[in-house]
């Protein structure tokens, strides 16, 4: 799962959530940052109202939300679903091994070249990436624009 900081510079980079059963996001700056919550049609789900969209805890009447407008909700994007948002962009997921760490490198090629992106855990390099794409950045060289090593 990418950090919340992570998350959060896709956010402001104008990453779009369109949340679905199965999501999971943040409350950030509420002192609920390492709360992390999961859409469900049980639990917790996503209602249209005409002021906008909110995401309405149901059954946890031990607490005091009941619901958050969405835009001050942040969403962590699954694996998956950060590899589907880069498209055709994404070339391959390569895992190598430095030392005693493990490091995951994402690899784009585009009309503007190719960019490498790395950390730890995959997903965090797949959020690189999309964090690369989404800001417009035009490195056009393998394994430099980008390319940060670390969880």
């Amino acid at each position: 799962m990418i950090s919340v900081d992570l998350a959060l510079q896709l956010k402001d980079a104008g990453l779009e959530w369109h949340p679905a059963s199965g999501d999971r996001f943040v409350i950030p700056h509420r002192d609920m940052d390492d709360d992390v919550f999961t859409l469900s049609d049980m639990t917790v789900e996503v209602h249209d109202h005409p002021g906008g969209r909110i995401i309405g805890f149901n059954g946890t009447t031990e607490w005091a939300l009941d619901s958050v407008d969405q835009p001050e909700a942040c969403w962590l994007p699954a694996e998956h679903q950060l590899r589907e948002l880069l498209g055709e962009r994404f070339t391959r997921l390569e895992r190598r091994d430095v030392g005693e760490a493990v490091v995951h490198r994402v690899l784009l090629l585009d009309e503007h070249g190719a960019d490498a992106f790395e950390a730890e855990d995959p997903s965090d390099a797949y959020a690189r990436a999309l964090l690369h794409h989404l800001s417009g950045a035009r490195g056009g060289t393998s394994g430099s624009a980008g390319a940060t090593t670390g969880a």
